[in-house]
C-alpha cells in the first residue's frame, strides 16, 4: 500500500512510501540530501518497518532535533499505528 508522509522540520517535503505486510517496498523523498536520501532509501528496501524505525529514530541532523532518517521512522510508526 502507498502513503504520503509531509516531514516535519526537515528539508524534505514529501515521503511516499510503500509498505506490504510491514516490509518497505520503495520510498521516494522529494527534496533534502539528493544522494543521502537516494542511499537511505536504498538501504531500507526489503526491510521489515520495526526494523528501520529500530535503526533510524532519533538520529538528529546538526542542530535540529529530527532528521530525515527520523522522519522516515516517524512515517514508518504512523503506518504501522494506521494513522496514515
Amino acid at each position: 500500500m502507498e502513503y504520503i508522509y509531509k516531514p516535519q522540520g526537515v528539508c524534505s517535503t514529501q515521503f511516499i512510501i510503500n509498505v506490504e505486510n510491514n516490509i518497505v517496498k520503495d520510498i521516494k523523498i522529494s527534496n533534502g540530501c539528493d544522494g543521502n536520501l537516494k542511499g537511505i532509501s536504498k538501504l531500507v528496501i526489503g526491510m521489515n518497518i520495526n526494523d528501520v524505525i529500530e535503526k533510524l529514530k532519533g538520529i538528529t541532523c546538526g542542530f535540529k532535533r529530527t532528521s530525515c532518517p527520523d522522519q522516515i521512522a516517524t512515517a514508518l510508526e504512523k503506518i504501522k499505528a494506521g494513522e496514515l
